[in-house]
């Protein structure tokens, strides 16, 4: 162990108390950290799980017209030839997809892509007895909507394969259901402006979103253009992504190469997801000034500790100890308590974490949950050992320049300051 380490741990343990205060700041500052990161960043994830799971990577839902204007140029020869250049600002939209078959083959030799669904729909009203309430048709391929989708999770009542067999049934919203009265194998009819017909609730499924669990009815999709009166076009695709996060790279590309507009699940969601940036930074900031109350506690115990340790520090200095020596000490002091404050604030972030993933909570809105969602994450406990770091090192810098620049001649004659 070197003699400057030795040191430092016997002026430690002169400061019993101070220390320890110290120390239990950085414990309760890292952890804290810890368990706000750990909060704020599990419910963004199960929140960007959710938005995946109901309405996937990419939705392809209308194709644009470009807007071509009319330019000149003149030749070498003096003569002027026409052409005409794309203008994107004054693309023209139009709803559906004329020719999903075409499309959906194009979009399967993208690499990028895991699964895709055809949806065509529409709005309706569901009526059970003497209740009607407004409804989003879907018409969707089970298997294929599976692929892109977490509707088979979402199930709380019934059977997919009732819903699979039976062309004449549909899977309702948790909540639509409620507002019907109704339950599995139960009858509704679902009226649209140009038709109606009755069928039979093979499954209900509740994905946690409010507004999909009060609207969303997903049927057969050829029953659904029979009832719409939508022959063939007029549909969207919703995509499903090996890795979600290039969706926005993805969805410029289709845009550019297949003249139709693509939207990622992050520009979908953008104003949610900068609440969830905003969260996150929030509470950072907010219980990084425990650790920062910690440092300002270990600046003033060091502070004191060198006018104190004078004549200590005049003694060394007699002995050969040189500058950096001294100033070793006082840093040394700060590692010590650094260490021992992250590795037990580190501790008590996982516990804590692992503690608060059991309080039971139930959320219904965004998306649906029984107990606080939590992410494990180590980069949580990397920035908690970072910014206590920079607070303890530039808390221990300031007196140990000042330690290392007194003179022993000055102490000795009482004229340090």
């Amino acid at each position: 162990m070197p003699p400057t380490l030795q040191i430092a741990w016997r002026f430690i343990t002169s400061r019993k108390r101070s220390m320890l205060m110290t120390l239990c700041g950085i414990v309760f500052g890292v952890g804290f950290f810890i368990v706000t990161q750990a909060q704020t960043s599990g419910f963004e994830g199960f929140f960007i799980k959710t938005i995946l799971g109901t309405n996937g990577a990419i939705r392809i839902e209308d194709r644009f017209q470009d807007t071509l204007e009319s330019a000149a140029s003149r030749g070498e020869s003096g003569t002027y030839s026409s052409f005409r250049i794309r203008n994107d600002i004054g693309n023209r939209y139009v709803e559906g997809i004329d020719f999903p078959d075409q499309l959906r083959e194009v979009l399967s030799d993208y690499d990028e892509i895991a699964g895709i669904s055809e949806i065509v729909g529409g709005r309706a009203t569901a009526v059970s007895g003497f209740r009607e309430q407004s409804s989003r048709l879907h018409g969707i391929e089970l298997e294929d909507h599976l692929a892109v989708s977490d509707l088979g999770q979402q199930i709380v009542f019934g059977d997919l394969q009732d819903f699979a067999t039976d062309r004449n049934s549909v899977i309702l919203g948790a909540k639509l259901a409620e507002r019907l009265n109704v339950r599995v194998d139960d009858y509704l009819t679902m009226e649209t402006g140009k038709g109606s017909g009755r069928y039979r609730i093979a499954a209900i499924f509740e994905s946690g979103v409010s507004d999909i669990d009060r609207q969303y009815v997903y049927m057969d999709l050829t029953e659904a253009r029979s009832l719409l009166q939508i022959p063939f076009g007029e549909a969207r695709l919703q995509l499903a992504l090996r890795n979600p996060d290039v969706a926005p790279e993805l969805a410029l590309q289709i845009e550019n190469h297949l003249s139709h507009s693509a939207m990622s699940w992050q520009e979908r969601e953008q104003v949610w997801l900068d609440v969830f940036k905003a969260l996150r930074l929030s509470s950072a900031i907010t219980v990084s000034t425990i650790i920062l109350l910690a440092g300002l506690g270990m600046f003033n115990t060091l502070a004191m500790m060198v006018m104190e340790k004078n004549r200590e520090i005049a003694i060394l200095r007699s002995m050969g100890y040189e500058q950096r020596d001294i100033a070793g000490v006082f840093l040394w002091q700060g590692t010590i308590i650094l260490l021992f404050g992250t590795a037990l604030g580190c501790g008590l972030g996982a516990l804590s974490t692992w503690g608060i993933s059991k309080i039971p909570l139930r959320i219904r809105g965004i998306f649906a949950t029984d107990h606080f969602i939590v992410n494990w994450d180590w980069t949580h406990y990397a920035a908690a050992i970072v910014v206590a770091t920079v607070v303890v090192m530039i808390a221990s810098y300031v007196p140990a320049r000042r330690a290392s620049r007194l003179e022993p001649g000055d102490i000795i004659r009482g004229s340090a300051t």
